[in-house]
């Protein structure tokens, strides 16, 4: 930051009273711009490590070696057809599976019938399933739902619900009513797909790709930059509004896309509230203090006090 040292709070006042302050600062604001991180579908049951892990990928875990879901998403297998076996579980299970507990849906009934916007880094869909209105929400990292051509030979995205629901069901499972991945009785799976279902762009032919920002082939198709185009004229029509800031499980990893743009808008207008709610990582610039709210534990918790 051109030398400059920032000074660091982690706020003031007691839980309790932070939780009174937020509730007030909720009831109060004239646009609530919401911020989400990997920390919000954590609170969720989104993990990607432990008995989750193990009940979707054991298999995978005993013959590769890797013990979370994020490592999966790295390992340089043989083949392309256990490369998708999978990445077709990762995206179901992240994807189309519900989040183990309502967090999502909580937060929604706190700023339902408020003037709000949603910036989120996370791409497991919970935000659409959730309600919230798709002019109302930009996930700048994209989607698990969509692929796109790995070159990229054009800037187009392609929903794969479809074929990955084929990729697990040729593994071994089956899919509930509910949506949920059950397990054969007997347990045992493929960690194979059918060469047939490996996807291959429609245009050039060469592999698909998760469209996920992970390097500089990431594709911001139209619906993208539409979404952009959306969340900037919110921020400028709340520029100077009673506008609260509220951000949610935002960790170190891209910081600059929600966290630190969060502190310079309530910097920049004396009438916006900054909120952090994190585990562990609640904490605002000294500069904003006074104007901050930081509350430190699980988010599921902190919205059903909330509420």
């Amino acid at each position: 930051m051109n030398g400059y040292k920032m000074r660091i709070s982690r706020g003031t006042g007691t839980p309790e009273e932070n939780i009174k302050r937020l509730k007030k600062a909720l009831a109060d604001s004239d646009a609530v711009v919401v911020g989400a991180g990997a920390g919000l579908s954590t609170s969720a049951g989104f993990v990607y490590a432990g008995e989750r892990f193990e009940k979707y990928f054991g298999d995978f875990e005993k013959f590769y070696g890797f013990d979370n879901m994020y490592a999966g998403g790295f390992y340089p297998y043989d083949t392309a057809e256990e490369m998708w076996a999978f990445w077709s579980r990762n995206i179901y299970v992240n994807r189309y599976m519900n989040a183990p507990k309502p967090v999502y849906e909580r937060l929604m009934a706190l700023i339902r019938g408020k003037d709000y916007f949603v910036i989120t880094t996370n791409v497991d869909h919970c935000f659409q399933k959730a309600g919230v209105d798709k002019d109302r929400l930009f996930y700048t990292q994209d989607d698990y739902g969509l692929w796109q051509c790995s070159k990229p030979c054009h800037k187009k995205t392609y929903d794969n619900e479809e074929t990955v629901r084929k990729m697990v069901l040729s593994q071994g499972f089956s899919i509930a009513e509910d949506g949920t991945l059950t397990l054969p009785k007997d347990g045992a799976l493929k960690m194979t797909v059918p060469s047939e279902l490996v996807p291959r762009c429609p245009v050039c032919g060469e592999p698909m790709s998760m469209n996920l920002r992970a390097d500089d082939t990431f594709v911001e198709d139209e619906g993208w930059h539409r979404a952009a185009e959306r969340y900037a004229a919110f921020l400028e029509r709340a520029e100077n509004a009673r506008v609260l800031y509220l951000e949610l499980g935002v960790g170190q990893n891209t910081p600059v896309i929600i966290k630190y743009p969060f502190w310079r808008m309530t910097a920049a207008n004396p009438r916006a509230l900054y909120a952090c709610l994190n585990f562990g990582e609640s904490y605002c610039p000294k500069e904003i203090e006074d104007r901050s709210i930081c509350i430190e534990g699980d988010s599921a918790e902190v919205i059903e006090r909330l509420l």
